[in-house]
């Protein structure tokens, strides 16, 4: 993959997370006694192909590794963050856990709570991942986390739900994504969207600001956290129109994003709704939520359409990588299980249980699925690839925004309240 210029001073790419509650290696001893080592691992897969992967591959690790053990617990993906900061300020934190990058991974490498790994990562794993993914886990130039998968976003849709509503081609324009909304509707497949979550909700507000906002915009917002620039505004107010013609599923406010058959991927996944705005970890979860486990055979994916009169270009992207990082006090192995999971085997394993794709360069040529093809292409044609917003702008200032977008689309805050909710917390850092 072409390398990407990645709008954010912390991370080259999005990072998302997975979690753990456990003690830390360094409780254990390390393996400088040249004892046994235990490390701890905190992940976000729950069910199904994802959890038998982190499974699989911490039993297969131990194989080539006999005096190394990995401790796994999985934790549900939304009360992740609040569970590893937690950790993490308490001294208890996994050795192992999913890592979000951005702001968040910043913050923790200001802290001391994360493990610099820079002089670890072998040539074999520069090598398959390229500067641009291992710049996803890098902040000032050192290495605090690896990529294992690249998210980027988008929407996933229905392709039978498009022909009975009669939809011949996939939305260029905000124009032609809202006539495609009003004939889903109509037809009883809306877009799907777990507002309960909140960040599902605040994705269409980083969409409308991708393209909104000019990459310099971008980046300024990123290095300041100050959102002066009316390009916010215009991102907001972009959003409220769309929201205002009512093209999602009824009870969105009320709708979780992943969890069982009502959730807004699970009405993906029965029939229920033609698209939803997701990370390209969505086919995945899709796929969880259907009767044979597997993603359906019609679903596609297209990039968020272009957007009249914004500064961003329109085929800008917006997404991440998913990776993982060693607390401070984890033992030299951590490093090396790092490394084991950039390995063409592993990575190959890490697609087929998410339908996600691998990072690296060399397993990449396994993705055979069309929507993930589509994701790809889109991806090697953006200009720039942007974080998460929320990743971006580290835990207060993403909370407030979540949050307020929320409200705008509940009818209890408006456009001026988000710009205003971001400000007051970037103030209080």
């Amino acid at each position: 993959m072409a390398p990407k210029k990645i709008l954010t001073v912390a991370a080259a790419l999005a990072l998302s997370a997975s979690g753990l509650a456990a003690c830390s290696g360094g409780d254990d001893g390390g393996s400088d006694s040249g004892g046994n080592v235990t490390m701890t691992l905190w992940h976000n897969s729950t069910t199904g192909p994802g959890k038998a992967f982190w499974d699989k591959t911490a039993a297969d690790f131990h194989t080539a590794h006999p005096t190394v053990t990995i401790k796994i617990q999985s934790i549900q993906n939304e009360d992740l963050d609040g569970k590893l900061q937690t950790s993490l300020n308490s001294g208890s934190a996994p050795d192992l856990f999913l890592q979000r990058g951005g702001g968040k991974m910043a913050a923790m490498v200001e802290a001391g709570q994360l493990k610099d790994i820079t002089g670890d990562v072998t040539a074999e794993t520069k090598q398959a991942l390229g500067d641009a993914a291992l710049g996803a886990g890098q902040v000032d130039g050192k290495t605090y986390a690896v990529p294992v998968s690249i998210l980027p976003g988008g929407f996933w849709y229905s392709k039978n739900s498009f022909s009975k509503a009669g939809i011949t081609a996939t939305p260029t324009s905000m124009e032609e994504l809202g006539q495609a909304a009003a004939k889903l509707k109509a037809n009883g497949t809306p877009i799907a969207l777990g507002a309960k979550d909140a960040w599902p909700a605040a994705h269409w507000y980083y969409f409308f600001a991708l393209r909104a906002c000019s990459k310099a915009s971008l980046d300024a917002a990123a290095k300041d956290k100050n959102f002066g620039d009316p390009c916010w505004t215009k991102a907001g107010e972009d959003l409220k129109a769309f929201a205002d013609t009512k093209p999602f599923n009824d009870g969105f406010l009320t709708t979780s994003a992943q969890q069982g058959a009502g959730s807004s991927a699970g009405l993906i996944a029965n029939g229920k709704a033609g698209m939803e705005l997701m990370g390209s970890w969505d086919p995945g979860v899709i796929a969880g939520l259907t009767k044979d486990k597997k993603p359906p055979p019609d679903l596609g994916f297209f990039p968020f359409p272009a957007v009249a009169g914004g500064q961003g270009d329109a085929n800008a992207i917006m997404g991440g990588a998913d990776g993982y990082s060693c607390s401070a006090q984890a033992p030299k192995e951590c490093a090396d299980f790092l490394n084991y999971l950039i390995t063409k085997p592993v990575q190959e394993a890490y697609y087929k249980a998410f339908n996600s794709l691998p990072v690296s360069k060399d397993a990449q040529g396994a993705v055979t699925e069309d929507y993930l093809k589509a994701v790809l292409e889109a991806y090697n044609k953006a200009p720039y690839v942007s974080q998460w917003l929320d990743t971006v702008y580290g835990q207060n200032v993403g909370n407030a925004l979540n949050i307020g977008v929320v409200n705008l689309l509940a009818g209890k805050g408006d456009v001026p309240g988000i710009i205003k909710a971001v400000n007051d917390a970037a103030k209080k850092g």
